[in-house]
């Protein structure tokens, strides 16, 4: 291990805890610490409590801080109301994905932006080269924590811990945590595809805060989850990884985000030209979504041909799903074999297996609670 690895508030706990460690990005992180299928199983079926402090924490502020990221993101940052956030991307001028984050406006000109710790000082060092009047880009991640707590339970759990109305906080919500100082906050955002919040801790706090879930919710079946199940998860929900599903030669186009993209803003955006050029010209590729009835899991880098044996395209992610009890896989495949329905075969040591081109999430869950679907006041409630 590199004596340079860096380690997070938390890493104490996880030895405590038993984890299996593993570098990530230069991160002494924990992959898992009973087994990723039961870790899987407790975010689906119960809670699970990740800690997420290596991603990368920044401040925008100033009177300028809304043209920057306008300017930066491919999103309309004017259409996300204080207490609201949005998962954006981050172009180069060749349309590029540079990073993928997620933004919250904590004021009209403050600005939490979360970025991927393997693109941390690059993020800040672009940001810095395309500021705009008045503004301040800083990263706070140092002496900062993120503890992710997803599940079916997290509303109610963190409720009784929080002791205030967690139930009010509409998703892609933020809200202050005031009993915890004035840079605590809780959204409810999250990368598993489960209901389940994500909250902005000093230090100190994320270690008490652990402690407190792990302990208060261990009879509901809470468990610590690893960076393996945090993986088997956002594929099952189809959610995309920085590094393995797209990056700096993947365009918004290719990998089926330009949901996120807002080309009628009125404000120009870095990558804007190129984008508009690929959509008239068509993408030579895109990315799709693929289950298998039997057979091994897909894994980065092997091969997809069409019913013809042609190859067509190349995995990037696939798991084996708890939930569906089947493969699933994600890449990049020709156009003419990105439809849904389309058959495609996984070549894996020359044997060729069936799979079927789906529409992603390949697994979604069935019912959320109201508040989820409601944008309430960005505060949160003491209970009586």
């Amino acid at each position: 291990m590199s004596a340079t690895i860096r380690k997070t508030a938390l890493h104490e706990r996880h030895r405590q805890l038993g984890a299996k460690m593993t570098d990530f990005h230069g991160w002494d992180m924990p992959l898992y610490y009973t087994s990723i299928l039961e870790e899987h199983k407790a975010v689906r079926q119960a809670l699970g409590v990740f800690d997420i402090s290596h991603m990368g924490q920044v401040i925008v502020s100033g009177p300028g801080a809304l043209a920057t990221l306008n300017g930066l993101m491919v999103s309309d940052l004017s259409q996300v109301a204080k207490g609201r956030a949005c998962y954006t991307l981050m172009l180069n001028e060749q349309g590029g994905i540079l990073d993928d984050v997620i933004i919250y406006a904590l004021g009209d000109e403050d600005y939490l932006v979360i970025v991927n710790c393997g693109n941390r000082a690059s993020d800040v060092e672009w940001m810095q080269a395309h500021r705009k009047g008045e503004t301040a880009i800083t990263d706070v991640s140092d002496g900062r924590s993120i503890l992710a707590v997803q599940g079916p339970l997290a509303c109610r759990v963190l409720e009784q811990i929080l002791d205030a109305r967690v139930t009010t906080l509409g998703r892609f919500g933020i809200a202050p945590i005031r009993t915890m100082g004035p840079d605590a906050c809780i959204a409810r955002t999250g990368y598993t595809g489960s209901d389940g919040f994500e909250l902005f801790l000093p230090d100190r706090h994320a270690q008490r805060l652990w402690d407190l879930v792990l302990t208060q919710a261990k009879h509901l079946g809470a468990l610590p989850v690893g960076l393996g199940a945090r993986d088997t998860l956002r594929v099952e929900a189809g959610l995309r990884l920085y590094g393995t599903d797209m990056d700096a030669a993947t365009t918004p186009v290719e990998a089926g985000l330009m949901w996120t993209v807002a080309m009628s803003k009125t404000s120009e955006f870095i990558g804007k030209g190129a984008l508009a050029a690929q959509k008239q010209a068509g993408a030579a590729r895109r990315f799709v979504g693929f289950e298998l009835g039997q057979g091994p899991v897909p894994r980065t880098g092997m091969e997809l041909s069409a019913e013809d044996g042609q190859r067509v395209g190349t995995v990037t992610s696939g798991t084996f799903s708890p939930m569906l009890n089947r493969p699933l896989g994600m890449g990049y495949v020709e156009p003419a074999s990105a439809k849904a329905g389309s058959t495609l075969s996984l070549t894996v040591r020359s044997q060729r297996y069936a799979a079927t081109v789906v529409k992603l999430p390949f697994w979604k869950e069935e019912t959320r609670q109201s508040a989820l679907s409601v944008s309430r006041p960005a505060t949160l409630e003491k209970l009586p």
